[in-house]
C-alpha cells in the first residue's frame, strides 16, 4: 500500500488543563521536597555511582538516594527541551518539545483478538509483524511502539532483537520499544547502527528510542537502571516512565498520584543526566486507578486521562519533553465501551499537549490485548482529535465577510469559489463512519466491517522488506535468533 500523508502532525495544543498555575507550582515545590527528603531506592551499581559522582546524598547500605534541588534542577537544565524522534523517510520525524502532540501504539500487550476468530489469543513474532504494517498505513498514527509481546520466544535475551528486527523491517516510522534484557538491548543498538550505516549515523538521527522504567513507588531496580545507564551514555532516546496506581503504589487521590508521575519520571531525568549530560532523556506517564472492588488495574477510566493531562502540564512546566499515556479501554471487544473509553481520553489527553501519546491505538482489556480493528477505529478517533487541535482559524478569508456581502440574504453558497476552496480542508472526513441515510445504510458498510476490510487489505497485501535487502542479511547472518517471517527472498 502506498504510505499515508500525516495531515498536520505536531499541533500545538493547550486546550485542557486541569492544574491551575499554582497547582503546578505547589506540586513542582513537592517534587524537590520528597526526592531531597526520602529520595529514590536505587538498586543498579552504575545507577548507584553515576547518583554519587553527581553529589548525591548516597547512603549504600540501604541502596537510599536523595537528590537535592540542587542536583533536580541541573538535570532538568541539561535534559534537551527538544528531542527529535526522527524516522528513516524524514516525512514521518516527530519533533517532542513544548506541547506539539504525535501519537503512537504501545502497551506491549501479551494477547490480540485474532482478526479470523474474533477470539483472544497469545500475541506472537507474527503480530509484531501486522502491527507495524498497520501502523505503516494508518494516516494518524505518527510512530511506532512497539505493542505487543512474542510469546513463543522463551530466551529472554532474544526478544529484543526479534521485536525490534521486524519492526523496522515493516515500517518506516519512527520505532520505540520497551527492553527486556541488556544483551538484547545492546544488540538492538549494534543492529540500528548498521542500518544507519555508522554509530555516529545513528546518534545523529537516531530512528529507534527505548523505554526503561522507574518502579513505583520511587525505585530504581538492578536491570532497568543499569540499561538506563547504559543508553543515557550510548546518548540515543531514553524514556523513563512510571506507573503509580492511585491506591496501591502511590496515594489514591489525583493529585498524590500526579505528584508520584513526576517526581519518579523526575528522578529518572536526573538519572539521565546523571550518566551523561545532554543525553535525550523523557518523561513518561503511564499510570491509572484501580477497580476499588477488586484492586485490579484499569485501563479506561476517564481519571486516567485526567492524571496524563496533569502530568502533561508538569512536564511543560519543566521543559522536558513528555511520553504520555491516552485512549485505553477495559473493554473486552470493540464495542460501545471501547469507542467512548478511547475517545474521551484521547481527546483529554491530546488537548493537553503531550508531546508523544502512546497506548492511544489498538490496546484494550487493561492494557492486556490488541485489536486489529480497534487500532483502525482508533486511527479514525485521532483523525478527529487533529481536528479538533486546528481550532477555528479567524481571519478575514475563513471570516468570508465580502463573499457574504456581495451574496446578500436568501442565497445559498454552494456555488461560490470560497466553499470550493476550503471544503477539503475545513472538515475531518472519516473513513469509517457511516453518514449515509437509514435508506441507504449496509450492515457492510458499518464502521466496524469498514475497520475489518482494512485489516485484511493489509493482511493480503504483497509483502516487501522495508529494510535493504543487503542490510536484511547481514543482520539476520548476524543475528540468528531472528525468525525468519515475512522477509521474502532473504529467507
Amino acid at each position: 500500500m502506498d504510505k499515508p500523508k500525516h495531515k498536520y502532525p505536531g499541533i500545538a495544543a493547550s486546550l485542557y488543563k486541569p492544574l491551575s498555575d499554582a497547582d503546578v507550582k505547589k506540586i513542582s515545590d513537592s517534587v524537590f521536597e520528597i526526592l531531597s527528603k526520602s529520595g529514590v531506592a536505587v538498586y543498579s551499581p552504575t545507577a548507584l555511582k553515576a547518583f554519587k559522582q553527581a553529589g548525591a546524598d548516597v547512603d549504600e547500605d540501604n541502596k537510599i538516594v536523595r537528590l537535592s534541588k540542587d542536583i533536580v534542577e541541573d538535570a532538568i537544565d541539561s535534559n534537551p527541551s527538544s528531542v527529535t524522534l526522527y524516522s528513516r523517510d524524514e516525512e514521518y520525524d516527530c519533533i517532542l518539545e513544548r506541547n506539539k502532540v504525535h501519537y503512537g501504539t504501545g502497551g506491549t500487550a501479551i494477547y490480540v483478538l485474532d482478526p479470523d476468530t474474533g477470539e483472544r489469543r497469545n500475541s506472537l513474532t507474527e503480530d509484531v509483524i501486522l502491527n507495524a504494517k498497520m501502523v505503516e498505513a494508518l494516516e494518524n498514527i505518527h510512530l511506532f511502539t512497539i505493542n505487543v509481546f512474542p510469546n513463543e520466544i522463551k530466551n529472554k535475551d532474544e526478544i529484543d532483537t526479534n521485536r525490534f528486527f521486524h519492526a523496522l523491517n515493516n515500517t518506516r516510522k519512527h520505532v520505540m520499544g520497551g527492553i527486556y534484557s541488556m544483551t538484547g538491548c545492546k544488540k538492538v543498538v549494534e543492529m540500528a547502527e548498521m542500518i544507519a550505516g555508522s554509530g555516529e549515523a545513528l546518534r545523529k538521527k537516531p530512528f529507534v528510542s527505548f523505554i526503561t522504567l522507574i518502579i513505583s513507588p520511587y525505585k530504581v531496580d538492578k536491570d532497568y537502571g543499569e540499561i538506563t545507564c547504559y543508553l543515557a551514555k550510548e546518548n540515543l532516546p531514553v524514556v523513563v516512565p512510571t506507573e503509580p496506581i492511585c491506591g496501591t503504589t502511590s496515594p489514591i487521590t489525583l493529585a498524590g498520584n500526579v505528584l508520584a508521575h513526576t517526581a519518579e519520571t523526575i528522578a529518572g531525568i536526573t538519572l539521565v543526566q546523571s550518566v551523561k549530560k545532554g543525553a535525550p532523556g523523557i518523561c513518561g506517564s503511564v499510570g491509572s486507578i484501580t477497580n476499588l472492588r477488586t484492586m485490579d488495574h484499569l485501563g479506561g477510566p476517564v481519571e486516567r486521562a485526567m492524571i496524563n493531562a496533569a502530568v502533561s502540564q508538569m512536564a511543560q512546566h519543566f521543559e522536558i519533553p513528555l511520553y504520555s499515556t491516552g485512549g485505553t479501554s477495559d473493554a473486552k471487544e470493540v464495542d460501545i465501551q471501547a469507542a467512548y473509553e478511547s475517545a474521551i481520553s484521547s481527546a483529554l489527553v491530546s488537548m493537553s499537549g503531550a508531546n508523544y501519546i502512546h497506548d492511544i491505538a489498538g490496546l484494550m482489556e487493561a492494557d492486556l490485548t490488541v485489536s486489529y480493528e480497534k487500532l483502525v477505529m482508533d486511527d479514525e478517533i485521532l483523525g478527529m482529535c487533529q481536528r479538533v487541535l486546528r481550532g477555528i482559524e479567524v481571519n478575514d478569508d475563513t471570516l468570508a465577510i465580502n463573499t457574504v456581502l456581495r451574496k446578500g440574504p436568501a442565497k445559498d453558497y454552494l456555488g461560490e469559489d470560497h466553499t470550493v476552496k476550503h471544503m477539503r480542508t475545513e472538515f475531518y472526513d472519516p473513513p469509517l463512519a457511516n453518514r449515509e441515510k437509514r435508506e441507504m445504510y449496509k450492515q457492510e458498510n458499518s464502521a466496524l466491517a469498514k475497520a475489518k476490510n482494512f485489516v485484511n487489505k493489509i493482511r493480503s497485501a504483497e509483502h516487501k522488506n522495508l529494510l535493504d535487502d543487503k542490510i536484511c542479511r547481514k543482520i539476520l547472518d548476524k543475528y540468528p535468533e531472528i525468525k525468519r517471517l515475512s522477509i521474502g527472498d532473504i529467507a
